[in-house]
């Protein structure tokens, strides 16, 4: 086999190596991949920290978990570096919409950053909730970069006899 032949060879199994993760990671973390809208100029930022936040990412996967228990839906997902007050949550349809904004760490006031795959700024992730939910009982908990969300579940209506008279 040729040099060329060889190359040719390892080049296939590369590309075929790379397909077959990228369809992996789209099939188990698609709904994941999140993107984020950086803040447009002029906002309330210090230019550096506007400069930080428009050279990171735009976009990061918020990694979800979602359960059936006896009496409600849970939902766990991963968004790290933000306060209890950023999120907006709320369920429309069937899907548990989540809105916030994940702003920049000011903890470095010099030096210039070589590596910035973290993402900044606005974001909405929906999850698909497997039941209906009763949004009204809902209940939320931000604590070490997670934010849990229970939705009790609708009470499934009791089967009702409806009597048939004679005409």
């Amino acid at each position: 086999m040729s040099t060329f032949d060889q190359l040719r060879e390892g080049l296939s199994r590369a590309w075929d190596t790379i397909t077959v993760g990228w369809r992996e990671l789209v099939e188990r973390a698609g709904d994941a991949l999140t993107r984020f809208h950086p803040p447009r100029p002029g906002a309330d930022m210090e230019p550096r920290e506007e400069r930080l936040a428009r050279s990171g990412a735009r976009w990061s996967v918020l990694a979800a978990e979602v359960s059936v228990g006896r009496d409600a839906v849970e939902v766990a997902i991963e968004v790290p570096g933000m306060e209890p007050g950023d999120f907006e949550i709320q369920v429309a349809g069937d899907a548990l919409v989540i809105r916030g904004e994940k702003r920049v760490e000011r903890t470095r006031t010099e030096g210039d950053y070589h590596v910035m795959e973290r993402a900044y700024g606005a974001f909405e992730r929906a999850i698909r909730l497997p039941e209906p939910v009763e949004e009204s009982g809902a209940k939320a908990e931000y604590r070490r970069g997670v934010l849990r969300v229970s939705l009790p579940r609708t009470r499934p209506q009791q089967a009702r006899r409806i009597e048939v008279r004679a005409g």
